[in-house]
């Protein structure tokens, strides 16, 4: 009970203290387009538009939360659940060994998972060059996702 009360505190400083909504929630408002793979009520998943391989997916929480480790258990559950069905269905659309998971948490003040297509292990590290890939090329790359959903 205490522990949820310094969450919910904690959460609520992080609105005070950063009250813009991250660039995640104007993508979940659809304020901004993105090549979104999955959607339920409480999680989206889009491909990022700088990735480090093709078919570099993010999952986030619809609810603004800034830090993984503050997201409530069921729905830090959840979150890894839905994340693992999109995973799954990046590994059956692009070329790769498997799919990495990274949180890092420093470009943007709201939790989310890297899901990283990968065939060696350099190419998880957020230090290389990141793609620039063609609008048509990250469409067909979400279409193919989605259909191994």
């Amino acid at each position: 009970m205490l522990i949820s009360f310094f969450v919910n505190l904690n959460l609520v400083l992080n609105q005070i203290l950063y009250p813009m909504p991250s660039i995640f929630i104007k993508i979940i408002s659809r304020e901004i387009p993105a090549y979104i793979i999955a959607e339920d009520e409480k999680f989206i998943s889009f491909l990022d538009i700088s990735p480090l391989t093709k078919g570099h997916a993010l999952v986030v929480p619809k609810k603004e939360i800034d830090y993984i480790f503050d997201i409530e258990d069921e729905l830090l559950s959840d979150m890894i659940l839905f994340a693992k069905k999109v995973a799954r269905a990046i590994n059956k659309s692009v070329d790769c060994e498997r799919v990495g998971v990274m949180v890092v948490g420093i470009e943007v003040r709201h939790a989310h998972i890297h899901l990283i297509p990968f065939k060696t292990a350099d190419e998880l590290s957020f230090q290389r060059p990141k793609l620039k890939l063609e609008k048509e090329e990250l469409l067909q790359i979400s279409k193919k996702i989605i259909s191994n959903l």
